[in-house]
């Protein structure tokens, strides 16, 4: 790691922890030559990841439009918080390994009612109504009868 004081390229690691939110790894390093102290951050790089939505748009992907939808058909249900940000987590996980620059919205969609259908059956089939865009009451028993099999 080059010295951001002197430019020397041998520095040493004095003491390495993960940051707060456990996205990054903090280094406090030390410089050999000017012996003066500085920090990095160690973060993976990941791959840009193109949505492509169902009118074949392409746009960046974006975690938030995920956490709206789970929180939005989470609404009111006994999930917690934290189990919450773990399935969101888990989700962006799936999506990450399928190690693809570009994702269809569809397969985004599938990965999210999967988890929904594990966390809370209520959330799932109120995601998959809004989803799978449900005409008639008749859609939802379909979908229950299939949650009950």
């Amino acid at each position: 790691m080059k010295c951001p004081f002197c430019g020397c390229i041998e520095t040493k690691v004095l003491d390495s922890r993960p940051n707060e939110d456990r996205t990054a790894i903090r280094r406090r390093r030390i410089c050999d030559q000017c012996n003066k102290r500085f920090t990095t951050y160690e973060k993976i790089e990941t791959i840009p990841l193109i949505v492509i939505k169902k009118d074949n748009n392409r746009e960046a992907y974006d975690r938030t439009k995920i956490e709206k939808g789970v929180l939005r058909a989470c609404y009111k249900r006994p999930v917690s918080a934290a189990r919450l940000e773990q399935l969101i987590d888990d989700i962006e996980t799936s999506i990450y390994s399928l190690e693809t620059s570009e994702v269809k919205s569809t397969t985004i969609g599938e990965i999210v009612m999967d988890a929904l259908k594990e966390v809370d059956q209520v959330a799932y089939v109120r995601f998959a109504s809004v989803y799978r865009e449900f005409k008639d009451v008749n859609t939802f028993i379909d979908e229950i009868k299939k949650l009950n099999e």
